[in-house]
């Protein structure tokens, strides 16, 4: 039986592991699937690379407003799919697994995995092995739904989560997006943009219903200028016909039998973790009622000597944090191994951000102002609208708006953006609280590029009262 000093499960941030301090242990990857995780192959990168065309498409539709007409936008699917995946995604993955077999301390093995004992591992292939110690970096994987016809996904028939839609041989006429949250909204974006009639599905009344409510509600908005959208709306059946066509039969605002068709499903309703097929129990490591791995602030696991980052363990199914987590990891494994002797590190999770590359675009991060009241906590607000600075005048832009919550002393709780380029325009926020600056600081204490968008966050620390 192998015996690695270190055992890693998972190839997306699990890869970042093996840094500089720990080469030359003798370290064991196990990857079932592609290297580079859920982000680079079915995930953030692939999917912002078909949003960029999808912008260009409604831009080019938009710019009316500018004073400037284009002709209707040609979109050429098979060039766009395979630019992305043919000359970007899939020969950064094979790279990844080819440099790692490469490493003389480092052993792949090319199989899923499960455990079967503290620090011990059983393999597809029949061998098993044990670590010194083990990083479980398995991620997670998208859900269906409780319907009958939904509940796994089957790509063959035209029923895609988004490990395969974006893989799709040609594009559909029609689509029925299920699900309200970032997955489903950019997907609706880009494929509407692309000329598929899509019909989107909404449990709640509100897109993106977990960011601040006002947010929501402009984003839904202008979702339903661009495409069909059913909110408030429940799926009760689906089925596929002999010609290919699926028919989903959704409840909606009390009416009942609403039969949507479309030759392409996409179920965008969550993701859950994948510790239920690792047998993580049998690993000695606690869940989650939603099954992530229970950790603690140096994201060990309950299990001695077992470390998880990412998907697996976090609240945040993000990139970036589970970036975060894999550097926390590397150090305190550094430490563990003797190969340093700095105190372990925690990974800060107080300001976690996030975005969704729709049109337009949402970022944010904190609490919202719902559950900063249900909290009983003091705050102070102030809400900027993009077309009320200068930047916003060139734009046209008249629905886009950044909110910033505040203690009454001036430190900043959290931000929550839409409009162009939101994802850049909030990130001085994030700075400023993950530093303890004060709004007043901010706002005051540097110069604003007159007339960039920036003016957006400076004019919303201003706006707070007690700012200035």
């Amino acid at each position: 039986m192998p015996h690695h000093d270190l055992v890693i499960v998972g190839t997306g941030s699990g890869n970042t592991i093996v840094t500089p301090e720990l080469e030359g242990l003798d370290i064991a990857i196990i990857e079932s699937g592609r290297f580079g995780g859920t982000c680079l192959n079915v995930g953030c990168i692939p999917t912002k690379m078909f949003v960029l065309p999808a912008d260009r498409v409604v831009e080019a539709r938009e710019s009316a407003a500018l004073g400037v007409t284009f002709g209707e936008p040609t979109v050429d699917w098979p060039a766009i799919r395979d630019r992305i995946f043919e000359r970007r995604i899939d020969p950064i993955a094979a790279a990844g697994e080819e440099y790692r077999r490469s490493q003389p301390f480092v052993t792949v093995y090319g199989a899923r995995a499960r455990f079967v004992g503290q620090r011990r591992l059983a393999l597809t292939t029949g061998e098993e092995v044990t670590g010194r110690h083990v990083v479980v970096a398995a991620g997670s994987r998208p859900v269906g739904l409780p319907v009958d016809g939904l509940r796994m996904p089957d790509p063959a028939r035209g029923l895609h989560t988004s490990d395969t839609v974006m893989r799709l041989d040609a594009l559909p006429a029609r689509m029925v997006i299920l699900g309200g949250g970032y997955v489903a909204c950019e997907f609706a974006h880009v494929f509407s943009a692309f000329g598929v009639a899509v019909t989107q599905v909404q449990r709640s009344d509100v897109l993106l219903s977990r960011h601040e409510r006002a947010l929501g509600e402009a984003f839904t908005a202008s979702a339903r200028e661009r495409y069909r959208l059913l909110t408030s709306t429940r799926v009760v059946a689906a089925d596929r016909d002999e010609g290919g066509t699926w028919h989903v039969t959704v409840t909606h605002d009390g009416v009942r039998d609403i039969v949507l068709d479309a030759e392409v499903v996409l179920l965008a309703v969550g993701r859950t973790p994948n510790s239920d097929e690792l047998d993580a129990h049998a690993g000695g490591m606690a869940t989650m009622p939603d099954g992530t791995l229970v950790v603690d602030a140096h994201q060990r696991t309950t299990a001695p000597d077992t470390w998880a980052l990412g998907d697996i363990c976090g609240a945040w199914q993000l990139k970036h944090v589970a970036n975060h987590e894999a550097r926390v990891v590397a150090h305190n494994l550094a430490v563990a191994f003797g190969r340093t002797d700095a105190p372990y590190a925690e990974s800060d999770h107080r300001f976690v951000p996030a975005a969704v590359f729709g049109h337009p675009q949402v970022a944010g991060f904190g609490p919202t102002s719902a559950e900063l009241d249900e909290a009983g906590t003091a705050y102070v607000s102030a809400t900027q609208a993009y077309g009320d600075v200068a930047y916003g005048w060139a734009l046209e832009d008249r629905s886009g708006f950044l909110t910033v919550h505040a203690s009454p002393d001036g430190h900043i709780l959290a931000a929550h953006c839409i409009g162009p380029a939101a994802s850049t325009v909030i990130q001085p926020l994030i700075q400023a609280a993950s530093f303890g600056q004060r709004a007043r600081d901010v706002a005051r204490a540097q110069y604003w590029i007159h007339p960039a968008l920036a003016e957006v966050v400076e004019n919303a620390l201003l706006g707070l009262p007690g700012a200035v």
